[in-house]
Formats: structure tokens, sequence, C-alpha cells
């Protein structure tokens, strides 16, 4: 089963998921702004794609500029401002097995498959 952290509005999710399907994947799809992370989810998902949590963060996003942008802040800080915000969180984010990959481009997930 592989498993997608998944924003129906974004163009790089929904690409990524057609990648899965015409790849016949059993897809798990996770709409993570509707259903939010626990904090040991998104834990375990930075460490499966081997980051750290500033790296899983959309800086481009007015809330982080709002927010967060130009503060020192710990890696839990980090996670409670991704948990807090979703939207932050980049996507989309494919998990197989022990291996995760953000799919950006969309490509990127056939590289765990």
């Amino acid at each position: 089963m592989t498993t997608i952290y998944h924003n129906p509005r974004c163009s790089k999710s929904r690409e990524a998921l057609n990648l899965l399907e015409e790849n016949n994947e059993d897809v798990n799809i996770i709409k993570y702004l509707d259903t939010p992370i626990t904090k040991e989810v998104l834990s375990e998902l930075i460490s499966l794609l081997g980051i750290s949590p500033i790296d899983l963060v959309r800086k481009n996003e007015a809330i982080w500029k709002e927010k967060f942008k130009g503060k020192n802040l710990t890696d839990n800080e980090v996670i409670k401002a991704m948990l807090e915000n979703p939207k932050l969180i980049e996507r989309p984010i494919v998990v197989k097995g022990n291996k995760a990959v953000i799919g950006r481009p969309p490509q990127k997930v056939i590289d765990i498959l």
C-alpha cells in the first residue's frame, strides 16, 4: 500500500496521484488539510524523508511570511507551526513501506515504487 498526503487543489499533488494510479499502486489518500496529521505521524514522515522539519515547510505561504519568517525556531516549534497550519506542509508526500519522498517534481514518486 502506498500512502499519499494529498491536497486536491495542488496540481503537483494531482499529478503525483495520477502517476501512482498509472503504475497500478493501491493508494491510501490522506487529504491532510481535511484530516489533520498528528505530531507522531508528522515526525515519522520527517524521519522517513531524512530531512529537518524546516525542509518540509512551504516558506512562500503567506502565513509563514507573516508569523514565522526570520524567527529562529527549534525543530519542535517548526513542527508545531505545521500542525497548527497544515497549509505549511510541503506536498505531496508519498510513502511506501519505509521510504518516503516529496513529490516535487511529481516524477520523484516513481523512485520509491
